[in-house]
Order: structure tokens, then sequence, then C-alpha cells
């Protein structure tokens, strides 16, 4: 990102919220329904899924071997194999669609073919 988009974005950031009506109780009530929100993110979401799911990851990391992963989902594997563990693995850890990415990533850096991988992501 340039200079110029970056000073670009903190002054639309800075004129909106200087121009902002805060006695508007429109305006108030959206802003704690925002706050409220970003509350239930953080602890329905965030806690219950993304940090499980980078725990799931990093174990998958340090306890799957990368000739296990390389023989089941790796470009020497049997297609017809390679895919049906990749979905039945994918399934089992069913998670939501962003924490399934680090699980994604840390078996397609153990050597999982693409395809597989994504199977997996699916």
């Amino acid at each position: 990102m340039t200079d110029g988009r970056k000073f670009f974005w903190i002054t639309a950031f800075f004129l909106t919220f200087y121009f902002l009506p805060e006695g508007n109780e429109r305006v108030v009530a959206g802003l704690a329904e925002a706050v409220g929100m970003m509350a239930y993110y953080a602890r329905e979401h965030v806690l219950l899924c993304l940090v499980p799911a980078f725990f799931i990851a990093g174990a998958v990391s340090v306890f799957v071997s990368r000739e296990s992963v390389m023989k089941y989902l790796g470009a020497g594997a049997k297609k017809w194999k390679a895919y049906s563990v990749a979905s039945v693995s994918g399934s089992v850890l069913a998670v939501c669609s962003c924490t399934v990415l680090p699980l994604f990533a840390g078996i397609y850096t153990r050597g999982a073919g693409l395809g597989p991988a994504s199977a997996f992501l699916y």
C-alpha cells in the first residue's frame, strides 16, 4: 500500500468519526450494537473455532510425519485414495470456513498435493 493510499484511508477514517452525529440515538444504538457483535465474535468464534484450529494445525505439523502425508496425500499416492483420505479427514475436522485455512496450510506445507488439500478444505 502506497503512502498516499494510507494517508487517504487515515483521513477518511478521521473525517467519518469527526462528522459522526454522536447525539443521534440511532447512531449510538448502531455503535453499541457493533461493539456487541464484535464482543460476540471474539467470544464465540475466536475462542471456540480459531484457537482450537491453530492447536489442531500445530498438532498435525508436529505429530503427523511428512512421509505419511506424502504417502496418503502426496503426488505419488493413488488419486482415489488421496481424495478419499482428504475428504474424510476434512469432514471429521469440520470447522468453519476461516478456521479450516490453518489446517489446509498445515497439510499442504507437509507435502500434500493441491488437489487433495483442496478436497480437505471443502
